[in-house]
């Protein structure tokens, strides 16, 4: 940050104050993501059953709202120059500060998206988008201030800042979208995708249906409740057998999960889709193999419904 405004004063492009005001964003909200990652790690207590991971969330609308009002401060500031140009010098230096802080900023951006997804967490994910996203905006910067002093045309640095900006703006857009979505608890559908298809290829045959099927995250854990159709003649020990496998199945093929499955009776219309072998209750032969799909899993009924 201190870098690059050493790099605005020294040229006064609005244009190097697009990255300049960004990398206040990126203090001020490593600052927060700091803090939010820290309670998030926090046991569950009394008061958070579920955990403290919804911390990060608003961490994450923090840093997508402050780029946000850093692009509009910047759209305005460079209008006004377009309007009231100012003098610019020193191009090539400020070039130069602003790819090396650049590189930096890429370095550290894939590191943290990298952590981001083996830990999981969505505030270092964020972060280090936006620090890769950072190191965009610089190489287009640096491209800029090239063709600036090339040109010679003043009204670039200006014009160029504003394009850059609505691009930040973009960013945070979907930062805040993002955040939104997860306070909301919107369904993860990339991750419910992958925790059905492992479990249609991976099934028991005990497995007759699973249905009202549910996800939602909490920081770095996954919270699924649904239900399982099993033979009726299971005891309660089978019951707890089949339940527990499926927990195994999805925490060692997917990631870490918290299940919550309601188990339902089977009854004769189950039948006709059945792969139990030898059952002593069956009514008619299986006929049919149901693939499960989010279609068929999160209704909240049978698959012969």
């Amino acid at each position: 940050m201190l870098a690059k405004f050493g790099a605005y004063f020294l040229t006064g492009s609005n244009f190097v104050l697009t990255d300049a005001a960004e990398s206040i964003v990126n203090v001020l909200a490593s600052s927060f993501a700091f803090f939010s990652i820290s309670l998030s790690a926090l046991p569950r207590d009394e008061n958070h059953p579920y955990g403290h991971g919804k911390v990060e969330y608003f961490s994450v609308f923090i840093e997508g709202s402050l780029i946000g009002i850093a692009a509009i401060i910047i759209i305005v500031k460079s209008v006004y120059s377009i309007i009231n140009p100012t003098q610019i010098h020193d191009l090539l230096t400020g070039a130069a500060i602003i790819g090396a802080t650049g590189a930096v900023n890429g370095g550290l951006g894939y590191y943290m998206i990298r952590k981001g997804k083996s830990l999981p967490s969505i505030t270092l994910d964020a972060d280090g988008r936006h620090l890769v996203a950072d190191m965009v905006t610089s190489i287009a910067l640096v491209a800029g201030l090239l063709l600036i002093d090339f040109t010679k045309i003043k009204w670039l640095d200006s014009g160029l800042s504003i394009a850059v900006a609505l691009y930040i703006l973009y960013s945070g857009g979907k930062l805040v979208r993002r955040s939104v979505s997860g306070l909301m608890d919107e369904a993860d559908f990339d991750v419910v995708t992958e925790v059905i298809k492992v479990l249609d290829e991976k099934r028991n045959v005990e497995w007759i249906d699973i249905h009202n099927f549910r996800a939602q995250k909490y920081g770095n854990e996954l919270h699924i409740d649904c239900h399982l159709t099993l033979p009726n003649y299971f005891d309660l020990n089978r019951v707890h057998e089949e339940v527990t496998l499926i927990g195994k199945l999805i925490n060692n093929e997917v990631t870490q999960t918290e299940l919550f499955i309601h188990t339902d009776p089977c009854i004769p219309e189950c039948c006709h889709y059945c792969s139990m072998p030898n059952c002593p209750i069956r009514s008619e032969p299986k006929t049919e193999q149901i693939a499960w799909t989010m279609d068929k899993i999160i209704r909240n009924k049978k698959h012969y419904e």
